[in-house]
């Protein structure tokens, strides 16, 4: 017979397809009542497909008691309870994948799309305003600074790419970084009164939750713009939805939310902000690479041979 498996949430379609042929699959995010339906599956369930941000919990675990391994489509860390699959002896596996390039990519185009009105522009064409006139100008980048908040291998990328349009870059971070000459800001409020633009990049953890608030929205001022690649809570939704509204800022690009996939109503009728759906990573190939991982570690386990990418 098949082993039995979970899928948390709908991942990249052929991989997915792949699974149901190898295996029986119980989609979880397919049931009205999702801890009913673990206790339902629960009692022939050997694995769980999940992804980096959907995760699986203790509790979850503890609801299946024939639970062997975990395989992460993304990386799990800070999602998926190690220590309780440590307790538990299951395996849990990622899909260990190059993404600094193509989400610092991303990074850059909605800061482009930002500051060059080019989501509003396409808007603008749509409804037939051009004739009646033309759209309100937007922002060079060149000349202007960017500040970026965590000066990782993504910001670094990041870095490299504004540099190319003309922009200049400083940086905030919980440390210095020595191999590089960007100017370092240790108070965040002092380099967004210095930046043209804020992209955000660091890890969310409890010191960087609401980190970008109200007082740095308020010092990176009305002709500035930030950019989220984040996670959502690294940025304070009240206070920028309130920027927003109140032009306090001049616009954003966000790629990450709070409650993903919903995303705050007030954002969505905002001229000056451009929404993408938590795509930074979402290129056919890295989705293709990350398939052939999950796979391949699920029929190593289940032959009984070491998983290729296990997290220890």
């Amino acid at each position: 017979m098949k082993p039995e498996i979970l899928v948390t949430k709908p991942i990249y379609a052929p991989t997915l397809a792949q699974l149901e042929r190898e295996y029986t699959v119980h989609k979880l995010w397919t049931a009205r009542d999702p801890d009913a339906f673990i206790k339902e599956v629960s009692g022939n369930v050997r694995g769980v497909v999940t992804t980096g941000l959907a995760g699986l919990s203790r509790a979850q675990m503890e609801a299946l008691p024939g639970l062997e391994i975990i395989a992460s489509f993304g990386n799990p860390r800070g999602t998926v309870d190690l220590a309780a699959a440590k307790e538990r002896g299951v395996v849990v596996t990622n899909t260990p994948d190059y993404i600094s390039t193509i989400v610092a990519d991303l990074a850059l185009g909605l800061l482009i799309a930002a500051m060059r009105c080019i989501a509003e522009g396409d808007r603008f064409v749509r409804a037939g305003k051009w004739p009646q006139g033309p759209i309100a100008p937007g922002c060079d980048l060149a000349g202007k600074t960017c500040g970026i908040v965590g000066l990782g291998r993504i910001g670094r990328g990041i870095a490299a790419r504004v540099q190319a349009c003309g922009m200049s870059v400083c940086y905030h971070g919980p440390h210095r970084k020595d191999d590089v000459s960007y100017p370092y800001y240790p108070d965040l409020e002092a380099m967004a009164r210095e930046s043209d633009c804020l992209v955000v990049i660091c890890p969310l953890t409890p010191a960087t939750r609401n980190l970008v608030d109200a007082r740095i929205l308020d010092a990176l001022g009305p002709e500035s713009f930030l950019v989220n690649v984040a996670r959502g809570p690294v940025v304070n939704r009240e206070a920028l939805i309130a920027a927003l509204r109140e032009k306090r800022i001049a616009g954003a690009g966000l790629d990450v939310f709070w409650d993903e996939p919903r995303v705050p109503p007030e954002l969505a009728v905002m001229e000056n902000v451009v929404l993408t759906p938590h795509m930074g990573s979402a290129t056919r190939e890295i989705r293709e690479e990350r398939g052939r991982k999950v796979l391949a570690n699920l029929r190593a386990h289940f032959a009984g041979k070491p998983v290729l990418t296990p997290i220890t």
